[in-house]
């Protein structure tokens, strides 16, 4: 067994219902924790008067397991299992409330957008200051300036206040620096999710390129295919405690297997649910978009309507209402989003009781299985939202015209098109008088 760099034991965090959460600036508490190599977080139960009257929810509870120096593991889960709190806890960003956790090296963080930088200086002082808060010297510092600010693409903006900068910019300066200041443990959550295609492959690949250097990588995502890519061991979350750990393909399998079971579960009676249920949905159904008749399982091409049933809590219409549906592929990675809102159909008043008709007219996936989520906001609120609320069975179908479908490895989305071919125009050569 090699020497180890996290260690967790029974570690847990809990938070009472309706609690406001105080977190300090990541800045001010690595500067305090992490200068030295061996840093012991401890958790202490944390009363208050009236905490024994609010309900309370354990983020994480009773999580314990060992990362060997230079392990590559992943963290998978649903959202809500505890992944992000789980990492927060190990980057000194909150503090357990039972359990404990030891971190042997340098730890260098991704856990938010612009997590650690402060708004009001430039993008350059903001790479000394998160250089200098994981205790790197000013000539480390300077000796990967260049290169952090070429993986970052902000030289043009270098010496702008950061507040100023777009969500992409943060992130891309985050991630910089937090992987090229040689941290001994590089701690990443599904911020990644935010940046564009060529980016989220170029810092999986920088991942990589940490992991091959010998350090450790703790990497939390819904992008099973990266995971499988980068992580030989997997963890899976489930309601904030340990599920599975082992090898990453039987991991993921057993998630997505439970992902599955949960689909399958009628939607009504889910209990696994969140949003404060002013609406809550009661079921889908998938119909004809022709005749009407419901369609156990649609073929591809096929026009049809997606029939998501729902009820007001008070019997009492509803206002500025936004629905959506995410549709999942089988390593449970989103590959398209039906929206209300981005499909111009905004719901400025609903009855208390009725039905969101959703019309595709040319179903655009391959055969299969696949999941989808629901998700319903009433004002700014969050009014109900399910994962793996139901399952969408595909059938074969001609959606080209032509009799013919793409290999299934060729990817689960359709997209028409048509081809032809066009030749160069002829060029006539004049000989003679150019006036004839």
């Amino acid at each position: 067994m090699g020497e180890l760099a996290i260690q967790t034991h029974g570690l847990g965090k809990r938070y009472f219902i309706g609690e406001r959460q105080r977190y300090k600036a990541l800045r001010d508490t690595l500067a305090q924790s992490m200068s030295a190599p061996i840093k012991a977080l401890a958790g202490r139960a944390r009363g208050s008067a009236g905490s024994k009257h609010r309900p309370e929810f354990w983020a994480i509870r009773d999580v314990s397991f060992e990362i060997e120096q230079g392990e590559v593991v992943g963290i998978v889960g649903r959202n809500g299992a505890g992944k992000s709190t789980l990492l927060k806890v190990l980057s000194r960003i909150t503090e357990p409330t039972a359990g404990y956790a030891m971190i042997h090296g340098r730890v260098g963080s991704l856990l938010e957008v612009g997590t650690g930088f402060h708004p009001e200086l430039t993008g350059r002082e903001n790479i000394y200051l998160n250089g200098a808060v994981l205790g790197m010297p000013k000539s480390e510092i300077e000796r990967k300036f260049d290169e952090i600010v070429e993986f970052a693409e902000v030289s043009k903006f270098l010496d702008t206040p950061v507040k100023h900068y777009s969500s992409g910019m943060y992130l891309r300066l985050a991630f910089a620096v937090a992987a090229h200041l040689e941290p001994e443990i590089l701690l990443v959550d599904e911020v990644l999710a935010v940046g564009d295609a060529a980016f989220q492959k170029k810092c999986l690949g920088k991942m990589s390129d940490v992991a091959r250097a010998g350090r450790t990588v703790l990497f939390v995502s819904h992008n099973m295919e990266a995971i499988l890519n980068l992580c030989q061991r997997t963890i899976l979350l489930e309601r904030g405690t340990v599920s599975a750990d082992g090898d990453t393909r039987q991991v993921i399998e057993s998630y997505l297997k439970g992902v599955m079971e949960s689909a399958s579960i009628p939607l009504a009676e889910r209990t696994d649910r969140k949003g404060n249920q002013r609406l809550k949905f009661t079921g889908v159904t998938v119909v004809d978009a022709v005749t009407g008749e419901p369609l156990p399982q649609p073929m591809t091409g096929q026009a049809i309507k997606l029939l998501l049933h729902y009820r007001s809590s008070d019997g009492r219409p509803l206002r500025n209402v936004h629905v959506s549906m995410p549709i999942h592929g089988m390593y449970d990675e989103k590959l398209f989003h039906l929206a209300s809102n981005t499909s111009g159909s905004d719901f400025e008043e609903v009855p208390a009781e009725g039905t969101f008709e959703c019309f595709i007219p040319r179903l655009p996936l391959q055969p299969g299985r696949y999941t989808f989520n629901v998700y319903s906001r009433v004002g700014a609120d969050v009014a109900d939202w399910v994962q793996g609320a139901g399952i969408l069975d595909v059938a074969p179908g001609d959606f080209f015209g032509s009799g013919r479908l793409p290999p299934a490895n060729q990817g689960s989305v359709l997209v028409e098109h048509r081809w032809q071919v066009s030749a160069p125009e002829r060029l006539f050569v004049l000989s003679g008088d150019p006036g004839l």
